[in-house]
Order: structure tokens, then sequence, then C-alpha cells
């Protein structure tokens, strides 16, 4: 025993500390206890969804190598960076609300006087190591002192383009809370963040942080950033209301029917933050293409088109076969065919939902062109409850 135990304690040392730490005691216990946990895993909604790729291995190397679609999947050029300063957030929003996409899913939202920061990104790499991972394609928008005082960051998940090591302890210097989903807290209180600033949910959970309502709300994923996906943490999406603005930011999620009850507890919302990349044919149930995402969307807003729409999960990090450039383009095209309004700001820069939209294709001018026809969905009587039919090819 003292052998094994010596064992276990050197593989300990070993492990990397940006793996983060395994929920234990009470916050396992109150795991266990959640109507959502059950063979000892959380569970998705609507079923088992699968979280590894389907097909043989052969297949996606097929497709991971094939050399004419390799090179659309890197930018060819300098990807274009608002450079947003402090002083351009220090102003108010006009309308009371302002949203900042600073690339992949990272998104800080001015909400009735609150700042919210989503999934905050700023590491080199989304990995547990600092040499080898998928690395940025774009430079951070300006730096994380640059935002300045934020009220609460909001984790959706604990995977590496999510929850960053680096990016949480330089934000466990500051009095900001944290609002994350059921056992994720175990890693950020590893990190340096102390229990009392940490708001721990599962679905259909809310807390108040100043005159903001955050609720956790499902979402079709999985979790894990160590060697074994132990499916002890949990992953959400999640609704924040204000005073006068609602917003939902998705995290990773393939698209799953219980968009509607999102709708019916929490919506309509001015803007939807909603998952539109790393989307692969070998993974379907676990994140979104642009048409699933407009879908969600338009589930989450009560079936029609409502709000704004800001595609994020893209243009930052290379996670899927997908062309660099195809979750903007499919994006603009479906949303564009169904009437919604969509935001493609290059990140870094702000914008205000009830105010002027940036809607310039700025991919256009880093990218090689993709020459298909993207399917949209056609706006029908039946699409006004929700139900949309597909038109153009896949």
């Amino acid at each position: 025993m003292t052998g094994r135990r010596s064992q276990s304690s050197g593989l300990r040392a070993l492990r990397p500390e940006a793996f983060g730490a395994e929920p234990r005691g009470e916050r396992l216990a109150r795991i266990r206890r959640s109507p959502h946990f059950e063979d000892g895993v959380f569970q998705n909604p609507g079923g088992t969804a699968r979280t590894r790729p389907s097909g043989s291995a052969l297949d996606f190397a097929k497709v991971f190598f094939d050399k004419d679609t390799r090179p659309l999947r890197t930018p060819h050029g300098t990807v274009p960076v608002h450079a947003t300063t402090f002083a351009d957030l220090a102003r108010p929003p006009a309308t009371g609300l302002r949203v900042t996409w600073l690339g992949h899913s990272s998104v800080l939202a001015e909400i009735d006087g609150h700042r919210v920061l989503f999934d905050p990104v700023w590491g080199e790499r989304c990995s547990p190591f600092p040499f080898a991972g998928p690395k940025r394609l774009h430079p951070v928008p300006l730096p994380l002192a640059a935002l300045g005082p934020v009220d609460v960051v909001v984790i959706s998940h604990d995977h590496y383009d999510h929850l960053d090591m680096p990016t949480i302890k330089a934000l466990a210097g500051t009095d900001t809370l944290f609002a994350v989903p059921l056992g994720v807290g175990a890693h950020l209180e590893h990190w340096g963040v102390s229990a009392d600033r940490l708001r721990e949910l599962d679905w259909h959970e809310s807390t108040e942080v100043g005159g903001l309502t955050l609720t956790a709300t499902p979402a079709r994923h999985f979790c894990g950033r160590g060697l074994r996906n132990t499916q002890h943490t949990l992953w959400a999406s999640w609704a924040v209301a204000g005073e006068k603005h609602r917003i939902y930011h998705s995290g990773d999620t393939g698209y799953f029917e219980g968009f509607r009850d999102i709708a019916a507890a929490h919506g309509p919302f001015d803007v939807t933050m909603i998952q539109v990349g790393a989307y692969s044919e070998f993974w379907p149930d676990i994140h979104m293409t642009p048409e699933e995402g407009l879908r969600a969307h338009l589930d989450i807003q009560g079936g029609a088109p409502h709000g704004v729409l800001l595609p994020i999960h893209w243009g930052t990090f290379n996670l899927a076969p997908h062309a660099w450039a195809e979750p903007g383009e499919w994006m603009t095209a479906a949303a564009g065919a169904a009437g919604q309004a969509v935001a493609v700001p290059v990140p870094g820069q702000s914008f205000e939902p009830a105010g002027d939209l940036p809607t310039r294709p700025w991919w256009r001018d880093v990218s090689l062109p993709l020459n298909r026809t993207w399917p949209v969905p056609e706006i029908t009587a039946e699409a006004s409850r929700g139900d949309l039919d597909l038109v153009g090819e896949s």
C-alpha cells in the first residue's frame, strides 16, 4: 500500500497545474445529488451525446490531411483586430447594452450598468502546455487589464478554449465574482479564486449579481481537462437578465430541442451569442453548424427572427476540418435567408444591438474564396412556430 501511495503522489506531482482539480467533499456530494448526474456522469439533455469522433480514424485522417481543403483552414493574411481601448469601454453604452467580441467565445457584455465577461481566454494556446496545442490566429484585442472592472466572469465549461488558467489567475487578483457550472469551481479554487467569490450552479439554478440575474441553462456538450474524462463537471449555456435587457451565451453545444424551453423560461433576448464554429460531421452531437446555430437562435427567440445574433467560437483557433472563413460565410447566408439580424464584428469591436451593427464580411480580405452554396433555412408558416425547412446544397 505504501508503494502504491508513493506512486500515486508522484503522478500527482507530474500533473500539469492547468489540468485543474477534481471535485471533492461537499462539492462532489452536491454533484451526486444533481438530477442531471446519473451512472457516475452528467447526462446531456435528450439522451447520450457522442463526445468522441464518429467514423474511423482513417476517414478522419483523409479529411484532415486533404491537400485541397487544408489550405482553407487558416487565414491567408493578418486577421484584423479592432484597437479597442480602456477609454472606449469606459464610456457607458448609449442604449444600456453593448457587446464586445474579443475572439472565439470571449465576450464582454455591458448590460444595464453591469459588466459580464464570458469565457475569457487571453492565453496564446488553448492547451495545458505552453509549447503545444492550437495557437491563436490573431492577437488578443487588448490587455486584460484594459477591460476595466468586471462584475462577474461567466464560464460555460472547463475545456481549454473556454477556461484558460493564466487568464483566471490574472482575474483572481481582482474582486470580480465567478459564475460557473456545477463542479467547475474546483478548478478555480485550485488556481487561487476564493470560495466566497464563486457562484456554482446546476442547470436551471440562478444567482443575483448586483441588478443581474444569471441562470445556468442546459447545453449539449461534455467536459474534461485531464487525461481521464470523469464527466464530473457540468457544461452550460447562460441566460442573463438585467433591468431592461436580456442576453444569452450558448457556450458549446449541439442542437437540441431544449432551446425552446429556454425561450419559454428566459426569452426573448436582445442579443444571443451562439457557437457556430469547430463543427464536423465526425462530432455532430456536441457542436453546431451555422445553420443549426441560426435554428437555435430562432428557437430561443420564440420561433421567429428577433434581436441580434452574434456568431462566436470561430476565427481565433483552428479546431476543426472546416474552412477558417466558413462560419462567417455560412452564417451570413443563413441569417440573410431568414431575415435575422446578425453582427459580425472583427475581434475587439464593440456594438450596441439597438444601434448600427457591424455587417461587413471582413474575413474575405484574408481568406481564400469559398465557392459553394450554403444550406439556409426557408422561412415558412411553420417556421414562425419554430420549424424550419432547408434550401440549398449541403
